[in-house]
């Protein structure tokens, strides 16, 4: 669920508090480290700047560092694989964690952000989440084998924390002063995992696109798939989805507190855009859908509901989220099951078929035996919150596999944790967690829209000037300040490269607004510019919500 960019980039920052060691043997004495759960297997110096790593690739200009790698084994069917990367020299004392995509697995690490990372001067770690040897798509292997479930849902990256503590003590002689979690997708579960059952992990967590509700993410992916396949005349070949989605953005890239020039929607919950304008007057044709294509467009919007009692099981797909590229509904449909449809294989055993599916019981029994070890939708960060931790969280609007409203449901619930006076709740809320909701972005990175932010190290050069400033252009410096030294965003710059390369300079910029609050045009300036727009509440209410039982 999560794009992987390659960039042997080195970043030019200035590390503070910088840490030397005495040798560089000191890296490789690790291995006599007795870990809780598990054991060092490797520890080795990489000297830098050129290195290959676990992936394959060859990367140029990276710092030297130390390289370990563990085994974790918290049940005798558990193999949580570990790595954690330390800085030979030059430690800002920050440590993070990592997060993945997918179910993870033997494409679990991230090495450009592993090496974004050491080379910011940060110790970082990762885990393939113990679900090796599946991918990010597959996890078949896993059917019968409940403790890698469980070590999927939580274990593992709280077990990845852990060990990756006890090592960086050991190899600079304390622990870090600030701990960071980041994360999308899968990742986004693992963020929330982390501030709900283990709040003393992290100081500051980032997660964008969260998968916390995963059972009903998954249940989703079954229901648009059901859709597309109902019959032959329903199935959406790139170019209707393409069709569909410009002709979305044309009635509501106004409408929905943008430009008309935008190619993307600002605000979607304000769009009530139906397929029925586009519909075929008799036979079908490259500008228009046929009545079945409309009648699946129409379900997918809805969202998956029990057919018993109409229930709405999980938010429907956002408008203007339709062609996502290689997460769009093209791909949703075209594959021979839906994708990411192991969890059911879990429940029902490795012969499970789609078409089987009922939304009535069988999510019923889902839930029964995945919702406790999977879904991350606990309301209850008090102690999060008191220990001083601060979450920041984004998703993008054009996300139509983890769908944007859910995330946004789950912020309202927990703003109702915080009092019964709405306006007072909100302000206690954003003390220590906020949302940013961002316009025209796929899952995780890419799309029509502004989507480059900082969520990666190298997704900018950091220039020098006043911190503050600088992480008004980075989500993750906003974190750091936020959690450093009280400073909380309230609002974040995001860009959108030429071409998505930032060697061809900028196509536009737009502010991303702590949510309930929205970008918009201030009448003035450069349509392009950042300093043109304002952030402002839309008032938005139509926040279509799952019900009851399904928010567990």
């Amino acid at each position: 669920m999560r794009t992987i960019l390659a960039c042997g980039c080195f970043i030019l920052t200035i590390i503070a508090a910088s840490t030397t060691l005495a040798t560089a043997a000191v890296c490789e004495t690790l291995v006599t480290l007795h870990l809780q759960d598990g054991v060092i297997t490797s520890a080795v110096s990489v000297p830098g700047p050129s290195f290959t790593g676990p992936d394959g690739r060859t990367y140029s200009e990276v710092r030297p560092f130390c390289r370990v790698t563990a085994t974790l084994t918290p049940t005798s069917d558990s193999l949580i694989n570990v790595e954690v990367w330390l800085p030979a020299s030059g430690w800002n004392e920050r440590f993070e964690g990592t997060g993945n995509g997918g179910y993870a697995g033997n494409v679990a690490i991230d090495v450009p952000e592993m090496i974004d990372a050491v080379n910011a001067g940060r110790a970082v770690a990762a885990t393939d989440m113990g679900t090796t040897p599946s991918t990010n798509n597959d996890a078949d292997a896993l059917v019968g084998h409940p403790e890698k479930w469980i070590d999927w849902g939580s274990r593992a990256t709280h077990l990845m924390t852990v060990a990756a503590k006890q090592i960086i003590t050991a190899f600079y002689g304390r622990g870090p002063r600030y701990s960071y979690f980041n994360g999308c997708s899968t990742g986004g579960q693992q963020a929330l995992m982390e501030a709900q059952r283990f709040p003393d992990d992290y100081d500051g967590i980032l997660g964008g696109s969260p998968a916390n509700n995963r059972t009903h993410v998954h249940t989703n992916a079954v229901w648009v798939y059901k859709q597309f396949h109902a019959t032959a005349a329903s199935y959406f070949t790139p170019d209707k989805v393409d069709l569909v989605t410009k002709s979305v953005v044309a009635a509501c890239a106004v409408k929905s507190g943008g430009l008309a020039a935008d190619g993307f929607l600002t605000d979607p919950r304000f769009c009530d855009w139906d397929p029925s304008t586009i519909q075929c007057p008799l036979l079908d044709g490259p500008d228009c859908l046929t009545a079945d294509q409309v009648a699946a467009a129409r379900a997918i919007y809805d969202g998956p509901r029990n057919p018993t009692n109409g229930h709405l099981i999980y938010p429907g797909s956002v408008r203007g989220s339709e062609n996502a590229g290689d997460l769009g509904w093209n791909a949703l449909g075209s594959t021979p099951e839906p994708q990411f449809d192991s969890l059911f294989k879990w429940v029902f055993g490795p012969t499970w078929l789609w078409q089987t599916f009922d939304f009535d019981r069988d999510m019923a029994d889902v839930d029964l035996v995945l919702r406790p070890i999977l879904n991350a939708t606990s309301t209850d960060l008090s102690a999060f919150k008191a220990r001083g931790g601060k979450l920041l969280m984004y998703h993008g609007w054009a996300d139509p596999i983890i769908q944007p409203q859910d995330t946004i449901d789950y912020y309202y619930r927990v703003v109702a944790t915080q009092g019964k006076q709405p306006a007072k709740a909100l302000k206690a809320t954003q003390t220590f967690f906020r949302l940013f909701m961002v316009p025209g972005m796929n899952p995780c990175s890419s799309g029509a829209g502004p989507d480059a932010f900082g969520t990666r190290y190298s997704a900018h050069i950091v220039v020098p000037g006043p911190p503050v400033a600088e992480a008004a252009n980075d989500v993750r410096l906003a974190l750091e300040q936020w959690v450093e030294h009280g400073v909380a965003p309230d609002r974040i710059v995001a860009t959108k490269y030429v071409n998505d390369d930032a060697s061809e300079g900028i196509q536009m910029q737009r502010p991303l607004c702590p949510l309930p609050q929205v970008p918009r045009y201030s009448g003035v300036g450069d349509t392009n510019a950042v300093a043109s727009f304002v952030c402002v509440d839309d008032h938005a209410t139509n926040n279509v919500s799952a019900a009851p039982e399904y928010l567990q």
